[in-house]
């Protein structure tokens, strides 16, 4: 299945924001964001998470895309297209506004992330560093070590 999702990089004074789940959603450190729906285009469902989960208000063109992520969650079967876009300006106190998802808002330090942050944002942030626009995760080479194990129930990329 193929989900287009975004998310939401908002850095002051060399801190980004972040949301710590809940230990029930694994209590790492996630950026705010979710997936695009139907009626949606993409600047338009970040400014709706923003406010959704952090009660912050940001406008959908002040919203500059920095980083385009293809994504294969391969325990959940999921493909994912994900677009991060950095805000250039935002309004209101941010805070956890889905306290079954989010325990709570917290600035951390850009250049020293606690390990709760994710592999696949470290991934991203590091490359959006280096200046590169896209990138995908994991690496091809373990995407198609996992699918390899189905045999022939699975119809692969080796081809390619």
């Amino acid at each position: 299945m193929l989900i287009f999702a975004v998310r939401l990089i908002v850095e002051e004074k060399g801190k980004m924001l972040f949301l710590r789940q809940t230990k029930k959603n694994g209590g790492r450190f996630s950026l705010i964001g979710g997936n695009v729906e139907e009626n949606e285009f993409a600047r338009e469902a970040l400014a709706r998470e923003a406010q959704e989960e952090a009660g912050i208000h940001v406008e959908p063109v002040d919203l500059q895309m920095v980083h385009v992520l293809h994504r294969h969650k391969l325990k959940k079967d999921e493909t994912l297209l994900v677009l991060y876009f950095r805000a250039q300006r935002f309004h209101g106190e941010p805070a956890s506004l889905e306290p079954k998802k989010f325990k709570d808002a917290q600035w951390l330090p850009v250049d020293n992330l606690p390990e709760e942050v994710s592999k696949a944002t470290r991934h991203v942030l590091q490359r959006i560093r280096s200046g590169e626009i896209y990138s995908e995760f994991p690496a091809r080479s373990k995407v198609l070590a996992f699918w390899e194990q189905f045999g022939d129930r699975w119809a692969g990329f080796s081809d390619f």
